[in-house]
């Protein structure tokens, strides 16, 4: 194919990244809901639609059901389990490692959607219902362009797992994510472990993930991200007062043209790009220096932790 036309078709797949999360952050302050805003719709955008190959081994179906079992199961920890925030959290990571293996995927962003409600405590079901409609259109639109030729068409092989070693993996992963995570959570300093950091964490603990070659560029995308998610609401809508989705649209256009500048399709820094839009103002200012803190720990615990 033409090399025009291929780009063409990439910055159409960008629009439509860019499209998605200005609608969603629009409805979120049209309805004054806040649990609409669901960060991780960035990364998924960046896996399903702009990526050329989808980085995660699952099929639509699993996408849709996984995510709503994650969104729904966090909000319910919120709900019924009157443990401390660490626990609760560590309860939602076993559960998304449970069914990531059960369901033979590596589609890790729910982690992100089982604990991002526990961060917040939410109690509302309109989050899971908002990430049920989101998945569906994330699905609806990645079959699209498969049909008409704008992306390739996404095909499943489930992983191989050996369910005695995913066993050793996952509670491996819990001990290591539960020791690092004791000193920010005694300190109520959560977001040094924001969940796309998690996700971060998790997918660098693969030996065989690309992500694992680059692993100060992940740790740099992912604070560029949170950088310029934070700056621009700082500027935009808490100074300005301008609309969030006006900083939600700018952050997008900044973010997907520095992914095609460097090359590196990396979905938890879309997910890190939007949780700004949902925190506290008086957060803002230190959450880049939380994400810098966290991605380095994080990433040097996976690599160094993690090998075949």
């Amino acid at each position: 194919m033409d090399t025009k036309i291929l780009k063409a078709i990439r910055l159409e797949r960008y629009l439509f990244g860019i499209v998605i999360a200005i609608s969603m952050v629009w409805l979120a302050e049209l309805s004054g809901e806040k649990e609409i805003i669901f960060p991780e719709i960035c990364a998924l955008a960046i896996g399903a639609w702009i990526s050329e190959q989808q980085p995660w081994a699952v099929n639509k179906r699993r996408i849709f059901l996984l995510m709503s079992a994650a969104a729904l199961f966090g909000v319910m920890v919120v709900r019924y389990c009157p443990l401390p925030l660490i626990f609760q959290v560590c309860i939602c990571f076993a559960f998304t490692g449970i069914i990531l293996t059960v369901s033979k995927t590596n589609f890790v962003p729910i982690i992100s959607a089982c604990i991002l409600p526990v961060y917040l405590k939410t109690t509302s079901l309109v989050y899971p219902a908002a990430v049920v409609i989101m998945a569906f259109i994330i699905i609806l639109a990645q079959w699209g362009m498969e049909k008409f030729h704008m992306r390739p068409i996404n095909k499943f092989v489930p992983c191989e797992f050996n369910l005695k070693k995913q066993i050793v993996k996952w509670s491996k992963l819990l001990a290591v994510f539960g020791t690092i995570a004791l000193i920010p959570f005694k300190t109520h300093q959560i977001y040094f472990l924001a969940p796309p950091l998690i996700v971060m964490f998790t997918e660098l603990s693969n030996p065989k993930s690309p992500a694992r070659k680059k692993p100060a560029y992940i740790a740099g995308l992912m604070t560029f991200s949170a950088f310029i998610g934070s700056v621009f609401r700082l500027f935009f809508n808490v100074y300005l007062m301008l609309p969030l989705s006006l900083c939600t649209a700018l952050s997008c256009i900044v973010l997907f043209a520095a992914l095609s500048k460097i090359k590196i399709n990396f979905p938890p820094a879309g997910a890190v790009l939007l949780i700004p839009m949902i925190l506290d103002e008086n957060l803002l200012i230190t959450f880049p220096a939380e994400v810098l803190v966290g991605s380095i720990v994080l990433s040097i615990s996976a690599m160094l932790l993690f090998r075949e």
